[in-house]
């Protein structure tokens, strides 16, 4: 009987590992992807790499108390983002129009891509906590490269204060 469930034990964490790609941390360039916007048009990355920054960040669920409190936290910010040449653009599994509405409740002025099968978590290799999927901000410069990231699960309105702070310095140390 031992065998067995330490079989199966086994098999579980080989299938929860499959799947997960090495976790991109700075100095990483991010894969291209494709995705669905909030208006079932097709957002391609590539569009933005050598244009603006981007400020991409992965949450777990369209108005969920945390995710609410971030996505209000990015568009109270916003201007101070685009003043910081960067576009916002959050990812999550929720559909399309699940995330036009979760913009159209909340004004969010930018971007929601809906990862039905989480295929572009997993390529930034974001990792779940607590059988939900993760939340971790990225900051790409115009190379394409990772300059910064932030993780932080429960505390979501610090993913915009901290980036957007990180935009800020960085700002500071260009002039």
């Amino acid at each position: 009987m031992q065998k067995i469930f330490a079989l199966l034990v086994c098999s579980i964490l080989i299938i929860s590992c499959k799947g997960q790609s090495k976790q991109l941390d700075v100095g990483d360039t991010i894969p291209m992807f494709s995705l669905k916007n909030q208006n079932d048009s097709l957002f391609n990355v590539a569009d933005y790499i050598g244009k603006k920054k981007l400020v991409i960040y992965f949450y777990p669920k369209d108005e969920s108390p945390v995710c609410t409190k971030e996505a209000c936290s990015f568009r109270d910010s916003y201007t101070d983002f685009t003043n910081a040449g960067a576009i916002v653009v959050g990812i999550n599994s929720g559909s399309v129009k699940s995330h036009h509405d979760f913009i159209t409740n909340h004004q969010l002025p930018f971007t929601l891509l809906s990862d039905p099968d989480n295929k572009v978590l997993k390529m930034f290799g974001v990792k779940g906590k607590f059988f939900l999927t993760g939340r971790k901000t990225f900051v790409v410069d115009l190379t394409g490269k990772i300059v910064y990231t932030f993780d932080s699960f429960s505390n979501g309105s610090a993913h915009s204060e901290k980036t957007l702070q990180f935009l800020k310095d960085e700002t500071k140390i260009q002039h």
